[in-house]
């Protein structure tokens, strides 16, 4: 019903213990995923994606074939286009809550999978799913298999946002303005934040009537409940933030840092939908000579500021590869020679390459930690979303990157090209900033190579899995975190989350 034939054929397959990775259906949170099932393919391990089938050659063509897939059919919904079974797709953001909206009825082919591979006596070790797929949680706890949330979004960021929703409106109280500093509950105490730093949705959770917020809080209640957290980041980039962002959490789960996901030997991904293209125009340029422009998937530039950008880089003088979603935009003649813009690009491999020198970019985590990886400096742009904690984080706190001048946020108006002129120079002259980006990279490589911090922790967490199952099979605990499948509460065919559902 759920589920095709081959992809039920493969789940089903024996002796391989099993993780099912479910990602939220949009590019910047795919992405990660993939590149975890790759790796966790390598290691003995029979791992399936689930999607739907909208999405299926997408995600064929940038997996290994040790990678299965299962599809379910994406909800119809009237106030979707059809077709559209990904946010990148979407003709605007006004869409998005709808989009989740229809996720969420994905969950009965989610429970039928389950209970399918139940009757086979077949249940994966665990399920990792995406922050935004909440009620995944629930069918887990039904079958009580670890179910371990994914947000793709760094610890700094992650238990930022956690800290100011938890302790709202104390945090706020008697801040006046949008740069005075204040200290949030439970972070490192030279720590401080200021209102510009923080996601504009978080400044007054009170009364929010926004749906979409108030899906984002009580997702929460999953998220904070599941039995572990997967953070695409590294201890040594990441670290201080580690036990901050546990806390956040029932007792005894864990946030596993196993990233950059993106550089796991075993895991690299086709180039796909023109990455040869601009490699090979990179080829051609000098060592570090070229500015890499990205302003992800999700935010929508106006055709004004994208018009500024292109005059901005050509005032800089450096050559430039921009992508540019918009395709029909074309810059002004006086500007746009010294660059090649182009639709899509592998990011990590462009990023990766000599030729690149630094980053303008929008600050989503996937972005900043590739670019981290490749030790690059990154000019910091952020739009949406944590994307202000991101830039924080970039220029304060690891010194990889700055801020472009007025560029604080969306409540702001179109950057200059002058700024833009002025942002691209400085970044690109900057040695000590350069050179800390370069000392990250190298960590992040050894990260994930044999002995590396977070190759040791997705070894762990996989050794702990395994606890977890022994311990069921045998009839004992489940372990920290974990939900016990006669303890759940069940209302109206829901399973409900409650003190007796964990062990502390």
């Amino acid at each position: 019903m759920t589920i095709s034939t081959a992809s039920a054929a493969a789940i089903n397959e024996e002796k391989k213990e099993q993780i099912l990775i479910f990602p939220f259906m949009a590019h910047g949170h795919t992405i990660p995923l993939l590149y975890l099932a790759a790796e966790l393919s390598t290691r003995n391990l029979q791992v399936t994606v689930i999607t739907t089938q909208g999405n299926a050659t997408s995600l064929r063509r940038q997996l290994p074939s040790s990678v299965h897939l299962t599809l379910f059919p994406f909800p119809q919904s009237p106030l979707l286009p059809t077709g559209v079974e990904s946010t990148d797709l979407l003709p605007s953001l006004d869409l998005h809550s709808a989009f989740v909206a229809a996720t969420t009825l994905l969950r009965p082919n989610f429970h039928h999978l389950l209970l399918d591979l139940h009757s086979r006596n077949s249940l994966p070790l665990c399920v990792i799913s995406d922050f935004f797929l909440p009620w995944t949680l629930d069918v887990c706890c039904l079958f009580s298999v670890p179910r371990i949330v994914f947000h793709g979004m760094s610890a700094f960021s992650m238990y930022l946002c956690k800290a100011i929703c938890l302790h709202q409106p104390q945090n706020l109280a008697g801040v006046i303005s949008e740069e005075e500093p204040f200290t949030v509950p439970g972070a490192p105490l030279d720590f401080r934040v200021t209102l510009s730093d923080v996601p504009k949705d978080l400044h007054d959770l009170s009364d929010s009537p926004d749906p979409a917020m108030q899906f984002i809080i009580e997702a929460s209640c999953s998220d904070v409940n599941s039995w572990g957290v997967i953070v695409n980041s590294f201890a040594e980039l990441d670290g201080r933030w580690h036990k901050p962002l546990e806390s956040m959490y029932v007792a005894g789960a864990r946030s596993w840092l196993v990233g950059p996901l993106s550089l796991h030997s075993e895991a690299s991904l086709p180039c796909i939908n023109g990455g040869d293209e601009c490699l090979r125009w990179l080829n051609g340029k000098p060592k570090g000579s070229v500015v890499y422009v990205s302003f992800g998937t999700q935010a929508h530039v106006e055709r004004e500021q994208l018009e500024e950008v292109a005059y901005g880089l050509e005032m800089a003088g450096w050559d430039y590869l921009w992508v540019v979603r918009d395709v029909s935009f074309r810059p002004p003649e006086a500007a746009g020679k010294k660059g090649k813009i182009v639709a899509w690009a592998s990011q990590s491999a462009v990023l990766q390459h000599e030729a690149v020198g630094g980053f303008v970019s929008h600050c989503g985590w996937n972005s900043a930690l590739e670019s981290i990886a490749a030790g690059k400096p990154l000019l910091a742009w952020p739009m949406i979303a944590e994307q202000r904690l991101n830039a924080k984080f970039l220029a304060e706190e690891l010194r990889v990157g700055m801020r472009i001048g007025n560029a604080a946020g969306e409540n702001h108006g179109v950057v200059s090209r002058e700024v833009v002129e002025k942002g691209v120079r400085e970044m690109m002259a900057d040695g000590e900033m350069r050179n800390k980006a370069e000392m990250f990279g190298r960590m992040a490589r050894n990260a994930v190579r044999d002995g590396g911090s977070s190759r040791q922790t997705l070894t762990e967490l996989i050794e702990e899995l395994r606890g977890v199952q022994a311990r069921k099979d045998i009839g004992a605990g489940n372990g920290p975190g974990e939900m016990k499948q006669e303890k759940v509460l069940v209302q109206d065919g829901v399973a409900r989350w409650g003190e007796d559902c964990l062990i502390s």
